[in-house]
């Protein structure tokens, strides 16, 4: 049985780890509020984008530009990966780089060059320790979110796909539905596949809407698609941002709970050892007496 100073030191260590653990929480829960705020606001700006495509892509050929064709010869597949930096966020980030390896290895196994652009360094770590190859990599910038560096990501991988650099990109991220669930999802980048317009208005539940363009669409489509790139890695830093903190939250009001039931586990522990000294030491004076009487 342990001495009552080594269960007294645990019962100090695991109220001190409590501290951290509810400390942890209460700052993953004020920088959930404001990226909350942040893809909750970006959220609609994004739907009508995509509605505003759809319908303008309806109107053209499948070839009216490079990124609405679909290659014919395929040999390189990008994967644009977006994790946290920072850890302790319970198996967000292992969900979601389970779900980009399980795609790389798909399409390995169809003939394809993979490559990822890693966005976080959890992300980063982990496709390096499988042995892919990484084209590009941001650490240490998923803390503070701008549109730049979405751009500029965009940018890269519409180059390669105009180019024949790359055939295929695919966009990895943790999407946040609520506090509870942080998905993993999939988007093919490129080529761009719209949803017809039709689709959407019945998602919406409401009639579609004719739009006139001015300029003409194919002009139109120059601008909109490489922007449409650009807002869906925005978004998917969003997401992945919001759905960090909800995670980490979590993951810290669990520890919180095991703390708690830590230390009730060792106070008992401590009292019936105390007891039991206690009860020894009686025994030993109750022993000596009697052989005193003798």
């Amino acid at each position: 049985m342990p001495s009552l100073k080594d269960v007294k030191m645990k019962i100090v260590g695991v109220g001190k780890t409590k501290q951290i653990t509810k400390a942890m929480n209460m700052v993953a829960s004020a920088k959930l509020r404001g990226a909350q705020a942040r893809i909750e606001r970006f959220r609609p700006y994004a739907a009508k984008y995509r509605d505003v495509l759809a319908e303008l892509s309806s109107k053209v050929e499948g070839n009216a530009h490079p990124l609405l064709a679909e290659h014919e010869e395929k040999k390189h597949c990008a994967i644009v990966l977006v994790t946290s930096d920072r850890g302790l966020c319970g198996s967000f980030n292992g969900n979601i780089i389970a779900t980009a390896l399980k795609l790389a290895k798909e399409k390995k196994a169809e003939g394809l060059e993979v490559s990822f652009v890693c966005m976080g360094k959890k992300g980063r770590d982990a496709v390096k320790a499988a042995g892919y190859n990484i084209a590009k990599a941001y650490a240490d910038r998923m803390g503070s979110i701008d549109f730049a560096l979405a751009s500029s990501v965009a940018q890269e991988v519409i180059f390669g796909y105009e180019t024949f650099g790359l055939d295929e990109v695919w966009l990895i991220y943790g999407e946040f539905v609520s506090m509870g669930q942080q998905p993993p999802r999939t988007l093919c980048l490129l080529p761009l596949k719209t949803p017809e317009a039709e689709e959407i208005a019945e998602e919406a539940g409401e009639p579609r809407c004719e739009y006139v363009y001015e300029p003409q669409e194919e002009k139109l489509l120059a601008e909109l698609l490489p922007r449409y790139v650009k807002v869906q890695v925005y978004r998917g830093m969003l997401d992945t941002s919001a759905s960090e903190h909800a995670a980490r939250m979590a993951a810290m009001d669990n520890a919180t709970r095991n703390c708690n039931e830590m230390i009730n586990m060792l106070t008992l522990l401590y009292n019936k050892t105390r007891q039991a000294s206690i009860t020894s030491e009686l025994i030993d004076i109750v022993g000596g007496a009697e052989a005193l009487k003798g």
